[in-house]
């Protein structure tokens, strides 16, 4: 029999690309979700979706028992962190004591702070000095104390690829690329970590293939791509082949609304992390899985335009 995993939040970005890479890897995957998925997961052999609230205890209970792992994928809006992130967090580990499967979380660098170092390890130590940190420092800390199961946090930086989603990649740096516009958030020459998310998905996978090695709980880095923005540019100039006019964000703009504009009040409390350079440190995520899949930046970065359906935008002639 097929290994079972349940993807909590399987119509989110990193639950899409998480439910495609178990399937392909001959996983048997439950896809929570409240709304329909895509028809390319709900398709796909080897998915089977699981409609119900993330909330609801009894379903998840229901759909846990066949589970060997169960990952929590589930990213409340930026304004509902405060009210759900942890009771989310609850319920996935609620799920995972079932059936004593092993819990996931795709993690971010949250946990730093704003001075965050240049290079991040697991043993870096968090500071929860933003609201999101220590958010995320009491999600995994309440994973860590969960009795009856294991747990394993994969931390990555921000996403891109995978399919369309709201993430910086398609809201800012490829939004104007159809205008000859690469929109960016910060200094074009300060050092960030992204992570393209098929291959975080494939991680994930290797990892769970892993979970007999894995009592307690564990926290791996995934390195993916630490680019600047230059070189976030250049890849998208090669796939255009053109030019591309740098555009930063109106962050003045977003400070005066930021009283009356919750989404725009929220980002600009986690700006720092496009002026600080920090990178991810995989050493301890290599010595369990042995290579770790990284796609090349230039070929992810086209995948992502074409996967995010933004490919034709990227090769249109430039408006006079």
């Amino acid at each position: 029999m097929p290994s079972t995993v349940l993807i909590l939040g399987a119509a989110g970005h990193i639950g899409q690309a998480l439910s495609m890479a178990f399937a392909d890897a001959g996983w048997r995957v439950l896809a929570q979700a409240r709304k329909p998925l895509p028809d390319r997961i709900s398709a796909r052999p080897g998915i089977h979706a699981l409609r119900c609230d993330a909330l609801d205890g009894a379903a998840l209970a229901s759909a846990a028992r066949e589970a060997d792992v169960v990952i929590h994928a589930l990213n409340p809006p930026y304004t509902e962190w405060d009210r759900l992130a942890l009771p989310l967090m609850d319920a996935a580990i609620a799920a995972a004591q079932v059936n004593h499967a092993l819990l996931m979380l795709p993690g971010n660098v949250y946990n730093f702070g704003r001075e965050l170092p240049p290079v991040l390890t697991p043993a870096t130590p968090e500071r929860g000095d933003t609201p999101k940190a220590r958010i995320r420092i009491e999600a995994e800390a309440r994973m860590a104390a969960a009795t009856g199961i294991d747990s394993v946090v994969i931390r990555a930086g921000d996403f891109f690829g995978g399919g369309q989603g709201g993430t910086w990649f398609d809201l800012a740096l490829a939004s104007k690329i159809g205008a000859g516009r690469f929109v960016y958030p910060g200094p074009t020459d300060v050092e960030h970590a992204w992570a393209y998310l098929p291959d975080l998905a494939r991680s994930f996978v290797k990892v769970a293939d892993q979970r007999a090695q894995l009592q307690g709980h564990h926290r791996f880095h995934f390195a993916g791509h630490a680019a600047s923005g230059d070189d976030m540019r250049s890849a998208l100039e090669a796939v255009a082949d053109r030019a591309l006019r740098v555009a930063g964000l109106p962050w003045w703009l977003m400070r005066l609304g930021a009283p009356f504009v919750p989404m725009w009040r929220e980002l600009l409390a986690m700006r720092y992390l496009w002026q600080r350079p920090h990178r991810l440190e995989d050493a301890a995520l290599r010595e369990l899985i042995g290579s770790v899949p990284n796609t090349a930046l230039p070929q992810a970065v086209a995948e992502a335009l074409v996967d995010g359906g933004l490919l034709a935008k990227a090769t249109q002639p430039v408006p006079a």
